[in-house]
C-alpha cells in the first residue's frame, strides 16, 4: 500500500523534500513587528500594508507623503529571523523597518446611523478614513 493511495483513510500524500524546504524557509523568513498610528503590524520584506495615513514631520508643520517616497519605521517592537527573535523593551535599539509609499487614499465610507425608537430620532454622518499603502522594502 503507497502514502498516496487515496481508498486508505488513514493514508497521507507524501510531500516532497522541494515542497518542505519551500514551506520551511516562507514560514521561518525574518520579520518585525512594528508599531505606527497606534496599532501593530507584523511585516516582512515584500509585504504590502495598508496603515493610517502618514506624513513628513518638518518644521512649522507636516506635508503628505507622495508616491514613491521612503518612509523608516523607527519604533520596532520585535525581530524574529529564523529561531533567533529580539524582544524590546519597549523598542529593539538599531533595528529599523524601510518602507516605500505606493499611494495614500481614502477608505470606502462608513455610515454611522443613529436611532432612537418611537421618537422620530434619525441622523444619518458618514466617514472617510484616510490611509497610506506601504510596500516594506527592508526590515
Amino acid at each position: 500500500m503507497h502514502a498516496n493511495d487515496t481508498n486508505n483513510a488513514n493514508s497521507y500524500p507524501l510531500v516532497s523534500l522541494v515542497q518542505f524546504v519551500y514551506w520551511y524557509h516562507n514560514t521561518m523568513s525574518k520579520f518585525a513587528v512594528i508599531e505606527t498610528g497606534g496599532k501593530q503590524y507584523k511585516v516582512s520584506a515584500g509585504q504590502k500594508i495598508k496603515v493610517e495615513k502618514l506624513s513628513n514631520k518638518k518644521e512649522g508643520g507636516s506635508t503628505p507623503l507622495a508616491t514613491g517616497d521612503s518612509f523608516v519605521f523607527d519604533k520596532v517592537l520585535l525581530v524574529a529571523d529564523g529561531e533567533k527573535v529580539t524582544v524590546g523593551t519597549p523598542c529593539v535599539d538599531g533595528e529599523k523597518v524601510s518602507a516605500k509609499v505606493i499611494k495614500q487614499a481614502r477608505e470606502r465610507k462608513k455610515i454611522v446611523f443613529r436611532y432612537h425608537s418611537k421618537t422620530r430620532y434619525r441622523k444619518k454622518k458618514g466617514h472617510r478614513q484616510q490611509f497610506t499603502e506601504l510596500e516594506i522594502v527592508s526590515v
